[in-house]
């Protein structure tokens, strides 16, 4: 019996991992030449990002859509972030210093609040400052908002990884959406079952992100990307999710620490479900993904043994994530993505999550 239920439940994830491949909305080029375009506002919460700040300004400038505005919130930074990114700062690029963080809110729900009382565009860009884009990428979001009449497009980059403490963990993050959720079926769908947001690149229309009530509405959301696309759903608003392709990376960390806890701040938060059903679900992912270690050499144990082997190489494939160390380090991950969910479900529980030396 048991064998029977790892089996369909890897056959599942597999139709959707295959469905995956051929289906999940990709950022693509586009050749549209605007005329008179709207004004973009691009919003870039910094909270100790001197490392990565000059980067991303520099390729905001380089974009080829040329009406827009870069507004930079230093998060009460520690680090040199405001001096790096002051110098820069023309007309069109401004710096401002983040104000006190009030009671109630989390940092960065605060900065991007912030950043919303001083943008002008037509469209809101949340972009974190450790994205890298090419230099269509802002042409091409801005046109699929439009030419699909959409309130929200939210991007997954493509990940760069250069450590093995980093390929231990960041592979989870699109194993865990392109496994488990028919990415179309974002925008497809009305039912909020069907989200998924990430808050590296939100490209919002101004007023349908005003009609929601904006951060204002999160502001005590650990996961605030994906609160406001369930927001967003919930008052019939079109959203769509897409995978950065080649137009949109990102190294969101650089260390095995740094993944560590990145990956534990949202792990439970993200699912918002009973804690007990979380444990339970978790407990039954790393069980049918380890399951040849038990089933061995039977010929159950070898289906589940290929089935894993064609989930991981598609989804590292639709990611564009390297398919042999995803395979080589595949039980390792699993283990990770357990440890790390029950002690995300500990810290969340107790209050004490941290990010970037901040209490959430």
């Amino acid at each position: 019996m048991i064998e029977v239920i790892i089996l369909i439940s890897l056959s599942v994830f597999a139709l959707i991992s295959v469905y995956n491949l051929f289906t999940a909305p990709q950022l693509k080029f586009s050749s549209r030449s605007f005329v008179n375009p709207k004004m973009i506002s691009i919003l870039i919460p910094a909270r100790n990002e001197e490392n990565n700040i000059s980067n991303i300004i520099a390729c905001i400038l380089n974009q080829d859509y040329k009406n827009k505005e870069t507004l930079i919130l230093d998060d009460n930074s520690t680090d040199n972030t405001f001096k790096v990114a002051s110098n820069y700062q023309t007309e069109n690029v401004k710096i401002y210093s983040g104000k006190k963080l009030p009671e109630g809110w989390l940092g960065k729900n605060w900065a991007c609040h912030q950043l919303i009382e001083k943008a002008n565009g037509d469209y809101l860009l949340f972009i974190d400052a450790d994205v890298q884009l090419d230099s269509c990428a802002l042409n091409a979001a801005i046109d699929k908002l439009e030419q699909n009449n959409l309130s929200l497009i939210s991007v997954f980059p493509t990940q760069r990884t250069q450590s093995v403490g980093e390929n231990l963990i960041v592979p989870l993050m699109n194993w865990l959406l392109l496994a488990f959720l028919p990415l179309k079926f974002v925008c497809s769908s009305s039912s909020s079952s069907f989200v998924a947001a990430n808050g590296q690149f939100m490209l919002w229309k101004k007023e349908d992100y005003l009609k929601i009530g904006g951060h204002q509405k999160v502001k005590d959301k650990i996961v605030e990307d994906m609160e406001l696309a369930k927001l967003a759903k919930r008052n019939q608003l079109k959203i769509k999710t897409l995978l950065g392709s080649n137009l949109i990376s990102c190294r969101m960390y650089n260390s095995f620490i740094d993944a560590y806890k990145g990956f534990q701040k949202n792990f439970y938060a993200g699912f918002s479900i009973n804690p007990i059903l979380f444990l339970l679900m978790i407990t039954f992912l790393m069980i049918i993904f380890t399951s040849p270690i038990y089933l061995g050499f039977s010929i159950s144990g070898i289906i589940a043994f290929t089935l894993i082997i064609m989930i991981r190489s598609t989804i590292s494939l639709i990611s564009r994530q390297n398919i042999f160390i995803n395979l080589l380090l595949h039980t390792i991950q699993m283990v990770f993505m357990w440890l790390i969910g029950v002690l995300s479900l500990i810290k969340y529980k107790t209050n004490n999550l941290e990010w970037k030396s901040r209490r959430l």
